[in-house]
């Protein structure tokens, strides 16, 4: 925002800011958490402290602003609570997104940060990368939880640690107790802190990063939350008609186990046995491409081929006490351009739902993306150049703020667009 557009939300911004930070003790740290949001809000380039500090005139404390980013004791998981209740009720969240995304670094001395792979660069480079949770529908999504993930060579315990970086972590201020754990028990452990604070969770979406993790899947099955997560096309299940049965018994020793009688086959072989005869077309949503539609806009569209099946393999849990697998929803996108299935979710939803709503809840996972896409471009998100945990934290969260107030502002002046910032 320029210093007008920021004047002219002022008392807004106060408002928010106030309630965001009402349960700061210390009367400094509640006007500095306001400053630092209003710093990530002005435009400029970059929205590390000094820069920030130089845009904001009185307000511009250098010292100020890193010592409560930094290192004032204020515990982020408070100001992500009230960040949740309001969003929540606001967007009348329908589903909660997971999703990683990374932070590039030159050095090696900021927390957590090491080789490995990242979806912003594409390729396996230097950096730390986020965990982030997301409350969304159509129109409108906010960020409302984040771990950042520690890699095993972070962890003294594992045998992949790495002495020197174990070494830092006192330099880092990365707590005792944080050790390297997966993505997707990250995930898992956002889920239930979120809902520990009183939020609704109606749907889970998530890519298949966490989709391919058979654990992940059946965390979300043992906290009854449905889910509509991304595949890969080599997992495998039975048809839904499939049954188990049981194998003949010799008379010795213990009876055989019921078992299904075919080999489960690959997802996508499920989906091209199927044909394209099968596919559906389906719109699901306004693009970003100018079109002929009420909206200007032109609307998303592919087509879908959805079975339901009994997903199979290691770490797959069986209906109930019985020897049968569960059914689910296996979604797959076939463009009639393509001679095969391009893309797989993996399903809880139930039975019955249309094939347009199905795809419609699978596909809302654009808005984590779209959510990255602002707080890094406009709000400074990856432009953190401390290297404390503590500090990482507070600033995600801080962006995280500064993100659902230009949400805020959106929905009041503009309820029907998806662009912010």
């Amino acid at each position: 925002m320029t210093p007008e557009e920021l004047a002219g939300v002022r008392e807004d911004l106060e408002a928010f800011t106030t309630e965001m930070f009402d349960g700061f003790f210390r009367a400094d740290q509640r006007r500095w958490g306001q400053v630092y949001v209003r710093g990530l809000l002005l435009e400029g380039r970059r929205k590390s402290v000094e820069p920030m500090a130089a845009r904001l005139g009185e307000d511009g404390n250098r010292q100020a602003l890193a010592h409560f980013v930094t290192t004032s004791p204020w515990d982020p998981a408070h100001v992500r609570a009230r960040l949740a209740w309001r969003m929540h009720d606001v967007i009348g969240a329908e589903a909660l997104i997971i999703d990683d995304t990374g932070f590039l670094k030159d050095g090696d001395a900021s927390a957590c940060v090491s080789r490995q792979y990242t979806g912003t660069a594409g390729k396996v480079t230097n950096c730390q990368v986020g965990v982030s949770l997301h409350l969304a529908r159509d129109h409108a999504s906010a960020a409302v939880n984040w771990r950042l993930f520690l890699p095993a060579s972070w962890d003294p315990g594992s045998p992949e640690a790495d002495a020197d970086k174990v070494a830092r972590r006192g330099r880092c201020g990365i707590p005792a107790q944080a050790g390297h754990v997966e993505k997707w028990q990250l995930a898992l452990d956002m889920i239930d802190e979120t809902r520990s604070w009183g939020i609704d969770i109606p749907l889970v979406v998530a890519d298949a990063g966490y989709g391919d993790a058979a654990a992940f899947r059946l965390g979300l099955e043992e906290r009854n939350l449905p889910y509509a997560v991304g595949i890969s096309s080599r997992h495998t299940a039975h048809r839904a008609d499939a049954r188990p049965v049981q194998p003949a018994y010799a008379g010795t020793g213990r009876p055989p186990k019921m078992q299904y009688p075919e080999p489960a086959q690959t997802m996508k072989s499920l989906v091209i046995a199927a044909g394209r005869a099968a596919a559906r077309p389906v719109s699901w949503r306004e693009g970003s491409r100018p079109g002929q539609g009420r909206s200007g806009f032109k609307r998303m569209h592919s087509r879908f081929v959805a079975l339901r099946v009994r997903p199979a393999g290691r770490g797959v849990r069986t209906a109930g006490d019985g020897p049968e697998l569960p059914e689910r929803w296996l979604l797959a996108e076939w463009p009639a351009t393509e001679p095969e299935p391009v893309q797989f979710w993996l399903s809880s939803l139930p039975s019955g739902m249309p094939l347009a709503t199905l795809v419609r809840l699978a596909k809302l996972r654009w808005r984590i993306e779209h959510d990255y896409r602002e707080m890094k471009q406009a709000l400074g998100l990856a432009h953190f150049e401390g290297r404390t945990w503590n500090g990482w934290h507070h600033h995600v969260t801080l962006v995280s703020a500064a993100h659902a107030f230009c949400t805020l502002q959106r929905l009041a002046h503009h309820p029907k667009d998806t662009e912010q910032v």
